[in-house]
């Protein structure tokens, strides 16, 4: 059997899994960008429309959407490779399981890996098609914020699973996304330009991959891409592959007796 076999098989595991499962997460990931987008592209965006002054006119839906599409891939695999990896180690030993078999840690680590990145497609592969509907997408390379949505969600997947197989239990979690992911939703571009944050917080803002990713995604979707972009993607480059490394080697001292 090949390398590539061998990662596949904890991925089948997973989406076998996740066919008893999907009908509730599908519902959550259609109904999520609409109502973001009712409540704030198209109702705050009317306020904002009349006293903002936006880049090239760019409509507050326009400037929102493609950030809470990147936003929304965050949140997710900040959540999936948080319990559901401890879970896996410590509550329902799945990877335990699976090292009983002739997989190996860095297996099990990319396996695990290739089911978020399958989930973060399928979650921006529907927020690409209601940002469009709305009207929201204003250039072909629109469609590449896909990709590069998926690429946002590695880039948390990989560390924060590495940490997942660190912690003893759950308890770091929650200050986690209180403190790491909230204010990055808040205050990485998303729903304002970072250039209104005090000069301390928007510097602190440059270094987080949701930056990155949320001015990706809005150059793409806007038609305003430039030569700038391919450092935002090998920054979230870089996020991934530290994240993996750092994976395996928490896996490895967790799981390896």
């Amino acid at each position: 059997m090949t390398a590539l076999t061998y990662t596949l098989r904890p991925l089948e595991y997973f989406l076998t899994a996740y066919r008893r499962v999907w009908r509730g997460s599908a519902v959550t990931t259609v109904v999520t960008p609409i109502v973001y987008l009712l409540a704030l592209g198209v109702g705050l965006g009317v306020f904002v429309d009349r006293s903002a002054d936006l880049a090239s006119g760019v409509s507050y839906l326009e400037f929102v959407a493609p950030g809470l599409m990147a936003a929304t891939a965050m949140q997710i695999a900040s959540f999936e490779s948080a319990w559901p990896v401890l879970s896996a180690i410590k509550w329902d030993r799945q990877y335990h399981a699976m090292l009983a078999t002739p997989l190996r840690i860095r297996d099990v680590v990319f396996g695990h890996q290739a089911y978020f990145a399958f989930r973060l497609f399928l979650t921006a592969t529907i927020y690409f098609v209601v940002i469009t509907a709305f009207g929201a997408v204003e250039s072909p390379l629109g469609i590449l914020a896909i990709p590069v949505t998926v690429l946002v969600g590695l880039s948390f997947s990989g560390p924060i699973a590495a940490w997942a197989a660190h912690a003893q239990n759950e308890a770091s979690f929650v200050a986690i996304f209180r403190f790491i992911i909230l204010p990055m939703f808040l205050f990485s571009g998303t729903f304002f330009p970072i250039s209104n944050l005090p000069t301390p917080l928007e510097v602190v803002a440059w270094f987080t991959p949701l930056w990155h990713g949320v001015t990706l995604c809005r150059d793409l979707t806007l038609g305003t891409v430039s030569w700038g972009d391919l450092g935002h993607v090998a920054y979230l480059l870089a996020f991934v592959a530290v994240g993996l490394l750092a994976a395996r080697w928490t896996y490895a001292r967790r799981l390896v007796v």
